[in-house]
């Protein structure tokens, strides 16, 4: 299940949903809203997404992940609206027999949902300027404003 959340992300909750006493293994991926990017001191985060597509394409993601690599259970999330410094941003969990499968689907997924998934993201910097960052399909992804 890939799954685009407006609140805060609640890893034990999604941990939880992923245990089996088949697993050996369970890798997960936290990525969270830095100070700094290419230089600029970034306040906070602003993620927005076209919900329905995004999971859609998701789900696609995690079901490759599952034809790919010998892993028994997947889930990913993704948050939107405004994330402050320090906030968790996107967390994936694989669970496998064995962490050498359950590596290789995380990372696997984490690269192909920041590819392909439609999310936009847009960096407020401590100048005042904002900037949407790595939105090749967003109409105004080359506007700075302040």
């Amino acid at each position: 299940m890939f799954k685009i959340l407006n609140t805060p992300l609640q890893v034990s909750d999604l941990k939880q949903t992923l245990h089996n006493h088949q697993a050996g293994a369970c890798i997960t991926f936290e990525g969270w809203v830095r100070d700094i990017n290419e230089g600029k001191k970034v306040l906070r985060l602003e993620y927005e997404a076209y919900a329905q597509l995004a999971e859609k394409e998701g789900a696609k993601i995690l079901a490759e992940a599952r034809e790919r690599y010998s892993i028994i259970n997947t889930l990913a999330c993704h948050r939107v609206g405004l994330l402050d410094l320090g906030e968790l941003a996107v967390w994936v969990g694989v669970v496998a027999e064995h962490r050498g499968s359950a590596f290789d689907a995380c990372r696997y997924i984490i690269d192909e949902t920041k590819a392909r998934v439609p999310i936009w993201k847009r960096e407020h910097y401590s100048d005042g300027a904002r900037a949407w960052i790595n939105c090749a399909n967003r109409g105004d992804h080359k506007n700075v404003t302040r």
